[in-house]
C-alpha cells in the first residue's frame, strides 16, 4: 500500500481521504483551509508541519482544495509541495480549476521528473461519501493506471479523458450541464408550483419519464424540502462557471446559456447565498416569478 499525501480535507475531500484510509493506504495531511476532521486523526492520519513535508513523507500527492490560486500555491508556494518532491512521485490534482494553469502547473511538475494528473470530480458531497463519484483524468496513460486503484476507492465512473488539462475541461463542460440543468429544473417547478399543481408530485410524476435526472431526483427535492445547506456551494458553481466562460472567449464559442445560469447564480450571491446548495439557484427564479416553490420553512 502507498502513503498518500492529501491536501484539501473539506466537504468533499473529507470522506474521499476517509476511503483511502478505509483502502488500506497510509495518509499525511497538512493544515490547509478546512480543519482536519477528527474522525480522519482517529483514522491514523498523519499531520505535517508543510506540504513540503507532505510531498517528503508520501509516494502520491493528491490536492482537493477549491480554485486555481490554491492549487498554485499548495504546490509551488514557499514550503509547497514541489519542494519536497524526488523524481518518480505522482502528483494529482483532484480540484476543480483553469485548464490552461493545470497545463502548465503540469510542465512543471514533469521538469521535476514526476508525473501529474489533473482528476477533477462530480458527484458532490453525497457521491464523494457513497464514493461513487465521477473522475474525469487527463495525463500520461501509465500514471493513470498507476493511479486508478486510488480512483477505485473514491469513483466508480473512472475516464481517462486525453492529455494535461483535459480533466479540468471534461470538468468544465460537467459544470455547464449541472447549472443549465438546475435552472430547468428549478424553472419547471416554479411554472408548476404557480400554476397550481403540487412540485411534490410534478416532481414524482416527471421522475418516470425522459425528463428524468440526477438533478431533477436530488436537487429538485431539495428545492421542495428547502434545504439548501451545501453540498456543493453557489460559489464555487460560480468560479466554475467563470472558467466556462473565459475560455469560451479565448475560443470564440457562444456559451449564452451558461452566461444566464452565472447571472442567476450572481443573484443569488448578491442575495447572501453564495454559501448555499448551487440548488438554491430556484431561490433568483422565486424572486423573478414573485412565488416560492413551496411555503415550506427553509430547514
Amino acid at each position: 500500500m502507498s502513503t498518500i499525501g492529501f491536501i484539501g480535507l473539506g466537504i468533499m475531500g473529507r470522506p474521499m481521504a476517509g476511503h483511502l484510509i478505509d483502502g488500506g493506504h497510509k495518509l499525511v495531511t497538512v493544515q490547509h483551509s478546512s480543519a482536519i476532521p477528527q474522525e480522519l486523526v482517529d483514522k491514523g492520519i498523519t499531520i505535517c508541519s508543510s506540504a513540503r513535508e507532505v510531498a517528503q513523507r508520501s509516494d502520491i500527492v493528491i490536492t482537493m482544495v477549491p480554485d486555481t490560486p490554491q492549487v498554485a500555491e499548495t504546490l509551488f508556494g514557499a514550503g509547497g509541495v514541489a519542494e519536497g518532491l524526488d523524481p518518480g512521485m505522482l502528483v494529482i490534482d483532484m480540484s476543480s480549476i483553469s485548464p490552461i494553469e493545470t497545463k502548465a502547473f503540469a510542465a512543471r511538475i514533469n521538469d521535476a521528473g514526476c508525473d501529474y494528473l489533473d482528476a477533477p470530480v462530480s458527484g458532490g458531497e453525497v457521491g464523494a461519501k457513497a464514493a461513487t463519484l465521477t473522475i474525469m483524468v487527463g495525463g500520461p496513460e501509465a500514471a493513470f493506471e498507476r493511479a486508478k486503484p486510488l480512483f477505485e476507492r473514491m469513483g466508480k465512473n473512472i475516464t481517462l479523458v486525453g492529455g494535461n488539462g483535459d480533466g479540468q475541461t471534461c470538468k468544465v463542460a460537467n459544470q455547464i450541464i449541472v447549472a443549465l440543468t438546475i435552472e430547468a429544473v428549478g424553472e419547471a417547478l416554479v411554472f408548476a408550483s404557480k400554476a397550481g399543481a403540487d412540485p411534490a408530485r410534478v416532481r414524482q410524476a416527471l421522475m418516470g419519464g425522459f425528463a428524468s435526472s440526477k438533478i431533477l431526483e436530488i436537487h429538485g427535492q431539495r428545492m421542495i424540502d428547502r434545504t439548501f445547506n451545501p453540498g456543493f456551494r453557489i460559489e464555487l458553481h460560480q468560479k466554475d462557471l467563470n472558467l466556462a466562460l473565459s475560455g469560451a472567449r479565448a475560443l470564440g464559442v457562444s456559451l449564452p446559456n451558461t452566461a444566464t445560469a452565472q447571472e442567476l447564480f450572481n443573484a443569488c450571491t448578491a442575495n447572501g447565498g453564495a454559501g448555499w446548495d448551487h440548488s438554491g439557484l430556484v431561490k433568483a427564479l422565486e424572486l423573478l416569478a414573485g412565488h416560492p416553490v413551496t411555503d415550506k420553512p427553509e430547514g
